[in-house]
């Protein structure tokens, strides 16, 4: 789920010591003065790329922290979260005192929670008291709520937290903590935390629940799983989740009917992607496969990137969707169309494009209709560069890049990925497919996509559509017929 700038302004300023913009270092250049002059300009005619993109040349050869920051408020304003975190770094390079507070929250808006991890245990160990650590942390959680990936954020939560999490008394944090230390896979930590929530609280729900489906997960103290998720299912006979971790502890113990029937009812009542992975696989175990197809389906249009979902089809019928991970290295030509309908409608054009993929590397060529060419996009795990001529413009993310290129958001980062009807890894998405399990829709990055396949299995044609500010954008893309 796309995380809104304008949701979290008041965290990132609350959280900051983020002050006005101040003025620029002193002793610029008469053309300099022209250039900022100009940039303010441009930005209340509502050219906000353009005065973006002078700020950050301008920081960059003036090693100016101000013009940075001013050009990471821009970027804010504009809700643009991937463009600010830019400009965040380069004024921390540049003025490191000044920045890392804000730089943390925006490392964790862009979904970059590895990276958050310094920055944050750096804010933490220079609070005092404890109180002050609680606020900052929960001023965080409403970030790690909205993580596209949510195991990686939680990792990031627990690594942050392993040197205060003793002084740690906020009973919210520590369950997200103990969460966070089941996906890093140390259970200890998990184990230690959720009993000492018990043991403050024994009526706690979501701690029991926790504890006993760990162990179910596991195969270990499956009696002492049954005793704890009972309890909790006494407290809570709504929850579908605790059921769910009540059927999948019965499951472990061999109760398959028992386990069935409770899961139907929880996926019934409650339809999300782990609680079908579940059903699924005790359909698949009782011998029922065309039932735990149909589950699985319908859990993928819910979120095909669950990890307990695509784990699970994997080790079950590792070849009911072939990977394209198989396939390197792969090329796609085509020609495409945009329209934007709205208030900006005038904007769109049409084109070719050759698209590369090899490795972790995506090489986007486009070309005018002439065939002439426009710009070359590289695109790589460390980041994105677009060449255009003798210009380069270079960002950690290929979308943000495109958008700050053309001022729309077009796809970029996950085009190889959805050309082969796949969703990306590390965001939501939704896959319904045909009767030969061909992806036939996918909505994800808020682009909803439907595909046409010729009989050799090859991607015929891609109509893309999504909402912005900018008015409705229509993509529609007819690929050249490959040779195999």
């Amino acid at each position: 789920m796309t995380i809104k700038l304008k949701f979290l302004l008041s965290i990132i300023f609350a959280t900051t010591s983020l002050q006005a913009w101040s003025a620029p270092a002193k002793g610029l250049s008469a053309e300099q003065m022209f250039q900022i002059l100009a940039s303010e300009i441009s930005l209340q005619r509502g050219e906000a790329s353009t005065a973006y993109q002078t700020y950050m040349s301008m920081a960059r050869s003036l090693r100016d922290g101000p013009l940075a920051q001013r050009a990471m408020e821009i970027a804010i304003a504009g809700n643009s979260p991937e463009l600010a975190l830019d400009a965040a770094k380069l004024w921390d390079e540049i003025n490191p005192k000044d920045a890392k507070e804000i730089l943390t929250t925006l490392f964790m808006l862009n979904q970059r929670w590895a990276e958050s991890v310094k920055p944050a245990q750096l804010q933490l160990s220079q609070l005092k008291i404890i109180a002050a650590k609680e606020k900052l942390i929960n001023s965080w959680r409403p970030l790690l709520a909205r993580a596209q990936d949510e195991e990686a954020s939680l990792i990031a939560f627990f690594n942050i937290l392993q040197a205060p999490i003793a002084q740690i008394n906020d009973i919210d944090i520590l369950y997200t903590y103990s969460l966070g230390a089941e996906k890093a896979k140390n259970y200890d930590a998990m184990e230690k935390t959720l009993r000492r929530i018990i043991q403050k609280k024994p009526d706690e729900k979501n701690a029991l629940n926790a504890l006993g489906y760990s162990f179910a997960d596991r195969g270990i103290k499956l009696g002492e799983a049954v005793t704890l998720l009972k309890k909790a299912h006494q407290l809570a006979p709504n929850d579908m989740y605790i059921l769910d971790s009540l059927a999948w502890a019965n499951f472990r113990l061999g109760n398959k009917n028992l386990a069935i029937e409770q899961l139907n009812k929880a996926f019934e009542t409650k339809p999300e992607a782990e609680i079908g992975a579940h059903l699924g696989e005790v359909l698949w175990s009782n011998q029922d496969r065309q039932g735990a197809d149909t589950v699985w389906r319908k859990a993928e249009t819910l979120d095909a990137n669950n990890k307990t979902l695509k784990d699970t089809m994997a080790r079950l019928w590792p070849d009911r969707v072939p990977s394209s991970s198989k396939k390197s290295p792969q090329l796609w030509d085509g020609r495409f169309a945009v329209k934007v309908s709205g208030k900006d409608s005038k904007n769109g054009g049409s084109g070719a494009f050759t698209l590369s993929h090899e490795a972790q590397t995506d090489i986007l060529d486009i070309r005018n209709p002439m065939g002439g060419a426009m710009a070359k996009i590289t695109i790589n795990a460390s980041g994105a560069k677009l060449e255009d001529g003798d210009k380069i413009f270079e960002a950690h993310d290929a979308d943000a890049l495109l958008q700050s290129y053309t001022g729309l958001p077009l796809p970029a980062r996950g085009l190889s990925k959805w050309l082969n009807g796949e969703a990306r890894v590390g965001a939501p998405a939704s896959i319904e497919r045909d009767e030969r399990l061909r992806a036939q829709k996918i909505i994800q990055d808020g682009w909803t996509m439907t595909f046409l396949w010729t009989e050799k299995n090859q991607i015929k044609k891609l109509d893309l559509a999504r909402k912005s500010t900018a008015g409705l954008i229509e993509i529609k893309i007819i690929f050249e017929e490959l040779d195999d």
